[in-house]
């Protein structure tokens, strides 16, 4: 696929490029999906369940840039109390992941998929994403929920995912009250992602 336009691929694999992603910001993932036959669908494990392997489309700007940050799973507050990052769903996805670079900005039948990448985090890296993880989960078991915010984190951070701020689920804070905390997930900066595609994470 790499080299060709999103018009060109569509129809390959029966689908109908829409006029605008405005509505249907997962369609290219969904595309590219379906082109290289990933198995996982909506459950909770990397896209190629065989290989182990997840898959990210990754908008870029211009310039080869990322565009934004990278949903990698949902933060859900019980299982951060109770599950290391090493049994952790955003380790399994991120323990191999095959980056899809897709152009983001000109008309949409023009943009053009990238060549793949196929990464896993060195050693260093894993330590880093672990620290993030476990300075989250920590806030989580402390009960200081409101703490954790997009500003935490050097690599994963943690951003609302609900569409807008009217989704509240119910949570316990550090004095056992009941509190209220949007849906969030956890994404990976575009900074590191960047590094990612230029092949020089430190």
């Amino acid at each position: 696929m790499a080299g060709r336009t999103l018009a060109e691929v569509a129809p390959r694999v029966q689908m109908t490029l829409p006029e605008t992603l405005r509505r249907q910001k997962g369609f290219v993932g969904q595309m590219v999906e379906r082109a290289l036959g990933a198995s996982a669908g909506s459950r909770s494990e990397p896209d190629f369940v065989e290989l182990g392997i997840e898959l990210k489309t990754l908008p870029i700007d211009e310039r080869g840039k990322p565009k934004e940050s990278t949903f990698v799973a949902s933060l859900v507050l019980s299982s951060l109390e109770e599950i290391d990052f090493e049994d952790s769903l955003v380790a399994k996805k991120l323990s191999r992941v095959l980056w899809v670079p897709v152009e983001a900005t000109g008309a949409l039948t023009e943009r053009r998929i990238g060549g793949a990448i196929l990464w896993q985090p060195s050693p260093e890296e894993r330590a880093v994403l672990r620290e993030d993880y476990e300075r989250i989960a920590d806030l989580v078991v402390d009960g200081q929920h409101d703490a954790i915010t997009g500003h935490l984190g050097a690599y994963l951070q943690v951003r609302p995912k609900a569409a807008d701020g009217s989704q509240k689920r119910e949570v316990i804070d550090g004095e056992g009250r009941i509190a209220w905390s949007g849906p969030r997930g956890f994404y990976l900066r575009p900074t590191f992602t960047a590094r990612v595609l230029a092949g020089r994470i430190a």
